[in-house]
């Protein structure tokens, strides 16, 4: 059996497929909380433990930088190093990759029904691409075209420098550089981005919010909280504050496919953009994606779309564990 995990700073996500090539649904799956665990070895004995399969290779997609097999996850206190897991779970192939590196290899194997189209343009199989996505943390990566195939590469393009494009935007950056040094992208594309996106809203006078909305953001998960009274229409301030993430969402999606010349197509990933599939197939995020001045006919051109299948990292951590040779 091939062992796939999904590792973030919320959760952990380990599942078995059948080995072979294309794709494959998992035969078992489980979800566990990240925070509860020293680390990654004791998830996966316990995963192994419950299922008892035996493992031919393993690959899992990690939300940190990765090198020589190795990483200190972004968002979570454990490091995570290939040879120690082989060693510690008696595997006999452990790969390590970055979380959205894992996803790019799932890009090839997903129907076109798991997919929404935010903007056509011209689609075409040939051409670089991009892939960017909002959860705990915001992941970036590309896949660039050899003339025969896309070969994917990790970045932490995320953790780059936040660049407000009006008024409004420079606002926010001075409002989070008091509280963050630097302010990155990840700082207001993100769940807890959001909320800081709404904190400086609701501190800089643009809205009030209602004691009903204080005690649910205080309860837990503000960013649930905050997206689904948007979405509701429950709250204005909050409707604001999804609004501006949107917006940045599309400019920095368009700062990504311009650095990496994404004709292939640019897609929007992680937990968060199916839950507000509403808003971003509203105008905000395709007019901040293609607002690049003189490159905008470029952008037009290029296609966006969103990702619905959650198993994305899992299905390409699997491809890449049960390939004879490296795929990318």
């Amino acid at each position: 059996m091939i062992l796939a995990g999904d590792i973030g700073g919320t959760k952990t996500r380990l599942a078995l497929f059948a080995p072979g090539p294309g794709r494959s649904d998992p035969v078992s799956e489980r979800t566990y909380s990240s925070q509860e665990y020293p680390g990654l070895e004791v998830i996966a004995r316990e995963f192994l433990r419950a299922t008892g399969a035996a493992i031919e290779s393993a690959c899992f997609g990690v939300a940190g930088p990765v090198k020589e097999g190795r990483s200190s996850t972004t968002n979570l206190a454990w490091v995570v190093d290939a040879r120690d897991l082989a060693r510690d779970l008696r595997l006999p192939r452990v790969a390590l990759l970055n979380d959205l590196e894992a996803s790019a290899f799932g890009l090839e194997v997903l129907r076109s029904d798991e997919f929404v189209v935010l903007q056509e343009g011209i689609p075409g199989a040939a051409g670089n691409q991009a892939l960017i996505a909002a959860g705990t943390g915001l992941g970036e990566a590309a896949l660039y075209w050899d003339g025969r195939r896309h070969r994917v590469f990790a970045t932490e393009g995320g953790h780059a420098g936040f660049a407000p494009a009006d008024e409004t935007q420079i606002e926010l950056l001075r409002y989070l550089v008091r509280r963050f040094e630097p302010v990155s992208w990840e700082r207001v594309l993100s769940g807890p981005g959001l909320v800081n996106i709404y904190s400086f809203l609701r501190d800089s006078g643009r809205g009030e919010e209602p004691s009903w909305l204080a005690d649910e953001i205080s309860a837990g998960e503000p960013a649930a909280v905050i997206s689904a009274a948007a979405l509701s229409g429950r709250s204005a301030l909050c409707s604001e504050a999804l609004d501006l993430f949107v917006a940045l969402y599309g400019a920095e999606s368009g700062n990504l496919a311009l650095k990496v010349m994404a004709t292939g197509g640019v897609f929007i990933g992680g937990g968060i953009a199916p839950k507000i599939l509403a808003r971003l197939r509203g105008p905000g995020f395709v007019r901040a994606f293609v607002a690049k001045g003189r490159m905008r006919p470029l952008l037009e051109a290029m296609p966006a779309r969103v990702i619905l299948n959650d198993r994305l990292a899992l299905l390409g951590a699997a491809r890449y564990a049960a390939s004879e040779e490296p795929i990318g």
